[in-house]
């Protein structure tokens, strides 16, 4: 029995031949066209051309598979549009109906998918336009250029919108991140400036404090001085660390020259002050001695206050070794060698308090506001003192005058002088601090 010939019946279906011609019957709104011509046998010519429609079949078959397998599937859409074309110029037997509806519908689901992603894209693009604007005011600037540049491979990654809004979206993208680099740029530019004048400044005071270095006004020169340390402090610059140490030495070098030379003055002044003719170990030698001794108290409110104490205590040992002198310069040296090293004492614990009272790590205050600062706070501690004075006071008034109560008497005294020398000293550091301060 004889097997049918389905290939030939396929193509006997959609085609015939005519006129030693090879026709394809009418499709897709289009008449009966020939498509070729009979070479050997009808049925031969008939196979050829179902074999012809075959292979544009399987090709057409091939290429709906890859699109379903896609991820970009957009790129699609003109090679389907092309074999809708062909369906309507191919030289073949066979159901190009059936094959243009396919392409057609898989156009449509294209068009949906196109739609739907372009969508998704402009949400994606949105979204990056958002964060690259929301970097407008940052200052971190390196973790910000590291952001911007994972934002433009976003965006590069990121498919298609609409034509009519692609050109909106590209300049605001490309627009925030523009903006970002100027300021970035800006940012640079003052960062560069602010680093010479910092460095200015910087030299500026090392060149004032060598200046001053051998300065014989020793007073004068060392609240200068401590004006200088103050305004390095406030400068509080950043440079690169191997300029920042070697100003920092120029600058410590300048002032360690200078309270080494005041040092070696207030040890010197003592000789200057013996007069020849004066017997050692006379009331005229101690007298003299105290003499220098208080002096050389009243220069240390110019030490910084550590080594103003060391030399106050030193002082102090010194005063009990010169001697016993009596009468009234006596007393008033005595005084005022008690009141100098007072003051050097309360300076340093109004010094220890102030830094206390600091936030840790936070900048020193300006000159003005420590000033005003150490001012209320040794008001606070004058009206301190005289509450215990008061009290002190009180009780002394209230002692019996027995002769038994000369003990007590004696001690609340001597705690009266104490309190009043306290006050008086707290009053006159008031007065320093309020004197004008030299630029």
């Amino acid at each position: 029995m004889e097997l049918p010939d389905h290939p030939l019946t396929e193509a006997r279906r959609y085609g015939y031949v005519e006129d030693g011609g090879v026709w394809l019957r009418p499709t897709l709104g289009q008449p009966a066209r020939r498509i070729g011509q009979v070479k050997d046998t009808d049925d031969d010519a008939l196979r050829y051309f179902g074999q012809r429609y075959e292979a544009f079949r399987v090709k057409i078959e091939e290429l709906l598979d890859r699109l379903q397998a896609a991820d970009n599937q957009g790129s699609f859409l003109m090679k389907l549009l092309h074999l809708q074309e062909q369906c309507k110029q191919h030289d073949g037997l066979g159901d190009y109906e059936t094959l243009h509806r396919r392409l057609k519908e898989a156009e449509e689901q294209l068009n949906v998918s196109v739609a739907r992603n372009r969508e998704k894209n402009l949400a994606t693009k949105a979204s990056l336009i958002g964060q690259a604007q929301a970097l407008r005011d940052t200052e971190e600037w390196i973790a910000a250029s590291e952001t911007v540049k994972e934002l433009r491979q976003a965006w590069l990654k990121t498919g298609p919108v609409d034509k009519g809004i692609t050109e909106e979206l590209e300049g605001r993208f490309h627009g925030a991140v523009q903006e970002f680099f100027d300021r970035r740029k800006a940012f640079q530019t003052d960062r560069k400036a602010l680093a010479r004048r910092t460095v200015e400044r910087y030299r500026e005071l090392v060149n004032q404090a060598e200046v001053l270095k051998n300065s014989d006004q020793f007073e004068t020169t060392s609240r200068q001085l401590k004006q200088l340390q103050n305004a390095w402090r406030e400068i509080n610059g950043t440079l690169p660390k191997k300029q920042a140490a070697e100003l920092w030495t120029k600058f410590r070098a300048a002032n360690n020259h200078f309270f080494e030379r005041l040092k070696k003055h207030i040890e010197t002044q003592r000789p200057a002050e013996v007069r020849p003719g004066a017997t050692p170990g006379s009331p005229e030698e101690s007298l003299l001695r105290k003499r220098e001794l208080a002096k050389r108290a009243e220069a240390l409110i110019a030490l910084p206050p550590n080594q103003g104490v060391t030399q106050a205590k030193n002082l102090q040992a010194e005063w009990k070794q010169s001697g016993a002198v009596r009468g009234p310069e006596s007393d008033q040296l005595w005084q005022r060698f008690m009141l100098a090293c007072d003051k050097v004492f309360e300076m340093s614990a109004l010094d220890y308090y102030l830094r206390k009272r600091q936030a840790e790590g936070a900048p020193p205050l300006p000159p003005a506001e420590r000033a005003q600062t150490a001012t209320v706070a040794l008001r606070k501690f004058i009206e301190s003192d005289r509450q215990e004075l008061a009290g002190l006071q009180d009780n002394l008034g209230t002692l019996n005058s027995s002769a038994a109560n000369d003990q007590m008497r004696q001690l609340l005294q001597g705690k009266i002088r104490t309190f009043e020398r306290k006050i008086q000293t707290k009053t006159e550091l008031i007065a320093l601090f309020q004197l004008p301060t030299s630029g």
